[in-house]
C-alpha cells in the first residue's frame, strides 16, 4: 500500500491540527473550572463495574470527537484527584498547565535532546535547568545531573553511580546504610543496581531521624568484619512525615570514613528556595549526589525527577558508553550529551516543562507557594493538636504532620490501630479532600500533606473542621464498629 501525500491521515493539517486542540481544550478549560467542586477520591467498584472495560487493539479508524468524549467522560474516575485542592494525601501532585503546554511543543516537535550537537538549542535549556537546580541546593558549578522519570530512578541512578566511583567492577561486598523511614525506592534502587537486600543497614532512628552514633557504630562493626561500607542515603523530607536527617553531621561522619553521601530529597528539596528550607535543610549542599522530584515541590506534571551529583565526571564514570553510530562526544564542558552522563539515549524532552514555568513565574512565585504550604501545614498542625484525644505522633519539619485518635482508655495496639483506621474512613467519607495514612513502627497514623499548589486556606478549614467533627463523632461514642 502506497500513502499519496494528499491522503496521508498521520500528517495531519494546521488546521485539523487547531481543531483537535481546541477541542480537547474545551474538555480541559471545563475540568480546571470545576476541579475545587470535584471529589479527591474516587474508588473502584470491588467488581470494578465503575471501571471502563479493557479493549482489543483497534484496527479501523475512529473519529476524533467520539474518542475524546469518551476518555473525558469515561475513563477519568474513578480515581484520585491529585492535583486538587483538597488533596492532602501521600505526596500530592502538580499538573502546572503551563508544562502540559511544554510537553505540547516538544513533543511536536520531536527534537533529539541527549546529544548537544543534535539539538543544541534545546540540549542548553536541559543544561540550564541542572545548573539552576545545582543553585538551588548549593552545589558549586563542579555538579553535573539530568532529569529522570521521578525519585526512583533518580535514587537508582545515584546508587550505581556511587558503586562506580567507590566500588569498581568488584562491589558484592559493599554495604548501604539508610532508614526504614527511607523511600521504598531506595532498597528496590540497591538491589537493581545489584546488592543483596541484605548489604542494605537500616539504621535506627531516633524522632523519625537517622541515629548518627548508631550509624558510626555500624559502620565501625561492618570494616571490622571485613565490608565495604561505601554509602549512606539520608532524607531531606521523609514521606512518612516530612522529617530531615541531621546532614551536617552525617556528611562529616560519611567524609571521616570515605563514604558517599546521596541526599533523597524528592519531596523536601525545592523548600531551599525558602528561608525556611534553607534552614532546615542544612547540610544538604554537602551531599556527593541529591534526588530532587520537581513533580512534588515544583508542581510539575508526574514523570519530572531530577538526579544532581556534586562531580559531573562522576555521572560520566558511571554512564558513559560510546557507539560507532553516534557521533563523537562534545569536548566542551559547557556541551552537555545527555546520554552520557545518565541511562538513556532516546526520551521525552523534560527540560521545557520546567524550562517555560520557571522563565513565565520566576523562581519568586514558586519560593511564595511553597511558604504558603509551610504555613498552611503549621495551621493545619496547631488546630488538630488542639483537639480533645488527639495525639500527635509526628509535628511538621517541612509540609508534612502525622496524628492518630486516641482515647484515654486505650492502649496502643490493634485495637487503636482499627479504631483509627475507622476514624480515618470516616474523616474521608464525604470526598471533599483526602488524608492518607502511614505505620510508625506498628502504630497506624494519619498524615496530612500539603503541598499541592491548588491548595488554600479553605481547603484546610474544611479538613480541620472535619477532623474536629469526627473527633467530637468518637468523643461521644457515636462512631460505628
Amino acid at each position: 500500500m502506497q500513502i499519496s501525500d494528499d491522503q496521508s491521515p498521520l500528517e495531519v493539517s494546521a488546521e485539523q491540527l487547531r481543531h483537535d486542540v481546541n477541542r480537547v481544550l474545551d474538555y480541559l478549560t471545563q475540568h480546571l473550572q470545576t476541579l475545587d467542586s470535584q471529589p479527591a477520591w474516587d474508588l473502584a467498584d470491588d467488581d470494578a463495574s465503575n471501571v471502563s472495560a479493557r479493549e482489543t487493539v483497534p484496527i479501523e479508524p475512529g473519529q476524533f470527537d467520539a474518542i475524546i468524549e469518551d476518555l473525558f467522560s469515561n475513563r477519568m474516575t474513578p480515581s484520585y484527584n491529585p492535583s486538587c485542592g483538597g488533596y492532602l494525601a501521600y505526596v500530592p501532585g502538580g499538573g502546572l498547565p503551563h508544562a502540559a503546554v511544554a510537553d505540547l511543543i516538544s513533543g511536536i516537535l520531536n527534537k533529539f535532546v541527549t546529544l548537544w550537537q543534535v539539538a543544541p538549542g534545546f540540549a542548553n535549556i536541559e543544561a540550564d535547568v541542572i545548573d539552576w537546580f545545582s543553585g538551588i541546593v548549593g552545589f558549586p558549578n563542579t555538579a553535573g545531573g539530568y532529569l529522570t522519570t521521578g525519585g526512583s530512578m533518580a535514587n537508582w541512578s545515584a546508587i550505581v553511580t556511587a558503586r562506580r566511583v567507590q566500588l569498581g567492577d568488584q562491589f558484592l561486598d559493599g554495604v548501604i546504610y539508610t532508614t526504614e523511614q527511607s523511600h521504598h525506592s531506595v532498597m528496590k534502587a540497591a538491589v537493581l543496581a545489584g546488592f543483596p537486600e541484605a548489604n542494605v543497614r537500616l539504621v535506627s532512628t531516633t524522632n523519625l531521624v537517622i541515629d548518627v552514633p548508631a550509624l558510626e557504630a555500624q559502620i565501625q562493626s561492618d570494616q571490622e568484619r571485613g565490608a565495604r561500607p561505601f554509602l549512606v542515603v539520608a532524607n531531606a523530607g521523609t514521606t512518612n512525615t516530612g522529617a530531615v536527617d541531621d546532614l551536617s553531621t552525617i556528611a562529616r561522619v560519611c567524609k571521616e570514613h570515605n563514604l558517599w553521601l546521596h541526599t533523597d530529597a524528592a519531596y523536601g528539596g525545592f523548600f531551599m528556595l525558602t528561608k525556611r528550607g534553607k534552614n532546615r535543610l542544612s547540610g544538604i549542599e554537602l551531599s556527593d549526589s541529591i534526588t530532587l522530584d520537581p513533580h512534588k515541590g515544583l508542581f510539575l506534571p508526574y514523570g519530572t525527577g531530577c538526579l544532581l551529583v556534586k562531580n559531573a565526571c562522576h555521572l560520566e564514570q558511571a554512564h558513559k558508553v560510546a557507539a560507532k553510530y553516534l557521533p563523537p562526544f562534545q569536548e566542551e564542558s559547557d556541551r552537555i550529551d545527555f546520554c552520557g552522563i545518565s541511562p538513556e539515549l532516546s526520551r521525552d524532552f523534560r527540560g521545557l516543562r520546567v524550562w517555560l514555568p520557571f522563565k513565565l513565574f520566576g523562581t519568586q512565585t514558586f519560593a511564595a507557594y511553597l511558604d504558603e504550604k509551610l504555613d498552611l501545614c503549621q495551621y493545619a498542625f496547631k488546630q488538630i493538636q488542639a483537639l480533645e484525644q488527639i495525639e500527635i505522633l509526628a509535628e511538621p519539619t517541612l509540609s508534612t504532620f502525622a496524628f492518630r485518635y486516641r482515647p484515654r482508655d486505650c492502649s496502643p495496639g490493634d485495637e487503636l490501630n482499627s479504631l483509627n483506621q475507622r476514624f480515618l474512613t470516616e474523616v474521608n467519607r464525604t470526598k471533599r479532600f483526602l488524608l492518607s495514612a502511614t505505620y510508625l513502627g506498628d502504630e497506624f497514623t494519619i498524615r496530612i500533606c500539603v503541598l499541592s499548589f491548588r491548595t488554600h486556606q479553605r481547603h484546610i478549614d474544611d479538613c480541620v473542621e472535619e477532623v474536629r467533627r469526627v473527633t467530637r463523632l468518637f468523643n461521644d461514642g457515636s462512631s460505628t464498629n
